[in-house]
C-alpha cells in the first residue's frame, strides 16, 4: 500500500503536533515496512529529516507557486502529486486534509487532537476559531474515516460536529520510545549540568497559555512555602500574554527564586537537543514530579511521558487527563491551588504511596505502547479496503 502523509509537523513542529507525527510515522515505518510511505513536507527543514529508507519519500512542492503559496500546496495543490504516485491512502496527522481529495479514488483519514477552540473560544482569535472551524469540519465531512486521539475527542466530535460516531476511531497516542529507556547516572548528571539544573525540581512542560494552568501551580507553591522544603519548578514552554501574567504574580510573591523559565534560558536556547526535546527524557527523569494541572485537553501526552519517566504526575481530573494518567496519577481539581498544593506535599512525604503510583503508572502507560498504538491506526487504514 502507498500512504502518504501530511507531514508539515513531522518536519517542523517541536511540541505536541510534531512528536505525535513523528512517533506515529516512524513507527509505522518500523511495524510495517511493507508498505511505501510518502511525507508531504511544504518546504524543506533543519530540525528533522525523514528515515533514509528504500520505502519513505519526501516530496517537496514541485513548482515555484506551491514552493511560494505552501498553504495552497497543502491545503489542494497536493492532490496532483498524490494522484502521480499512485497514493491508495492520505493521513491528515493534525486536522486537515486536501479539499476535494474525496473526489478521487484515494481514501484518507484525518486525526483531529481536540477541539478546544469550540470549547473556549475566548482564548483564541475570533479569526483563527473561524478558520479552524471551517477546516475542522471540512476534514470530518470529507474523510473517510476519523481518528480522535482520545474518548473527550470522539465525544466532543458527535456532541458539537455532530459526526456520526461509526466514522470515529479512538486511537491513543503513544509518546516517544526514549522516555521508556532509563539513562545512566552519569549522562543524567551531563544534562543536568548542560541546563545548570537543581538537584531536585518539579516540572511543567507546556505551552504557557490560560487554559494549561500554570499560574495556580505558583498559587500552590506559594501556599506551601515555609511549611515545606519546596524544590522549585522548571518550566518548559513559550508564551506571551498570559506568560506575562505569570511573572507578575511570580515577582509580586516574592517566588522568583522557585520558578525557573528553562526556555527562556540562552544556553537552552541554542541547543538543537533541547529545540528537537532530544534531552526531554532526562529532564523528566531527574525531576521529582510532573504537574500537569490543564483545565482541558485532546490527550496531554507529558503525562503519558512523564509515566514512561517513571516520576510521579499530577495532572486534572477533568477533560481527558484521567485516560491519560489513570490510577498511575494523582488527580486533583486544577481550579483549585489548594488541592495542587496538597498532591506536591504528598509526593514530598509519601515516598510510599509515590511508588506505588509509579508502578501502576508504568502498568497504565503500557496500554499506549507504540505497538498497540500503531496496530490500532493501521487497523483504521485496512478497514477503507
Amino acid at each position: 500500500m502507498n500512504i502518504a502523509f501530511d507531514a508539515k509537523r513531522y518536519f517542523h513542529n517541536t511540541t505536541g503536533l510534531g512528536h505525535y507525527s513523528r512517533t506515529l510515522v516512524n513507527s509505522l515505518i518500523e511495524y510495517y515496512s511493507e508498505n511505501n510511505y510518502f511525507l508531504m513536507n511544504p518546504k524543506p527543514s533543519s530540525k528533522f529529516a525523514a528515515p533514509e529508507l528504500s520505502n519513505v519519500t519526501e516530496i517537496n512542492p514541485p513548482d515555484n507557486f506551491y514552493q511560494f503559496f505552501t498553504s495552497a500546496w497543502r491545503s489542494k495543490g497536493m492532490i496532483g502529486d498524490l494522484i502521480s504516485n499512485d497514493i491508495h491512502l492520505f493521513h491528515g496527522l493534525s486536522h486537515e486534509i486536501p479539499i476535494g481529495i474525496q473526489k478521487t479514488k484515494i481514501k484518507s483519514v484525518v486525526t483531529i487532537h481536540d477541539i478546544i477552540f469550540e470549547k473556549y473560544p475566548k482564548q483564541y482569535n475570533l479569526m483563527d476559531v473561524w478558520i479552524y472551524r471551517r477546516k475542522f469540519k471540512s476534514a470530518c465531512k470529507n474523510s473517510d474515516k476519523i481518528i480522535a486521539i482520545s474518548q473527550q475527542t470522539k465525544n466532543d466530535l458527535i456532541e458539537i460536529y455532530k459526526v456520526p460516531e461509526d466514522k470515529i476511531t479512538v486511537c491513543y497516542q503513544s509518546c516517544n520510545p526514549s522516555f521508556l529507556t532509563q539513562l545512566p547516572s552519569e549522562q543524567l548528571e551531563c544534562i543536568r549540568k548542560r541546563y545548570n539544573l537543581p538537584e531536585k525540581y518539579l516540572l511543567y512542560v507546556g505551552s504557557i497559555i490560560e487554559r494549561k494552568n500554570l499560574l495556580n501551580i505558583c498559587k500552590a507553591i506559594k501556599q506551601l512555602k515555609g511549611d515545606l522544603s519546596i524544590p522549585p519548578l522548571v518550566v518548559i514552554g513559550e508564551g506571551s500574554q498570559y506568560k506575562q501574567e505569570v511573572e507578575n504574580y511570580i515577582q509580586a510573591e516574592d517566588l522568583g527564586l522557585d520558578v525557573v523559565f528553562l526556555s527562556d534560558d540562552l544556553v537552552a536556547k541554542s541547543l538543537i537537543t533541547f529545540k528537537t526535546a532530544a534531552d526531554f527524557p532526562a529532564i523528566y527523569q531527574m525531576a521529582t514530579a510532573m504537574i500537569y494541572p490543564s483545565i482541558y485537553e485532546g490527550f496531554g501526552i507529558p503525562v503519558l511521558e512523564a509515566l514512561c519517566s517513571r516520576i510521579p504526575v499530577i495532572t486534572s481530573n477533568i477533560s481527558c487527563l484521567p485516560e491519560a494518567g489513570g490510577e498511575g496519577a494523582f488527580l486533583i481539581d486544577p481550579f483549585n491551588p489548594s488541592d495542587i498544593a496538597a498532591a506536591i506535599e504528598t509526593i514530598l512525604t509519601d515516598p510510599n504511596l509515590v511508588q506505588k503510583k509509579i508502578q501502576k503508572g508504568i502498568l497504565h502507560a503500557e496500554k499506549f505502547n507504540n505497538k498497540l498504538v500503531t496496530d490500532a491506526v493501521m487497523g483504521v487504514y485496512k478497514s477503507l479496503f
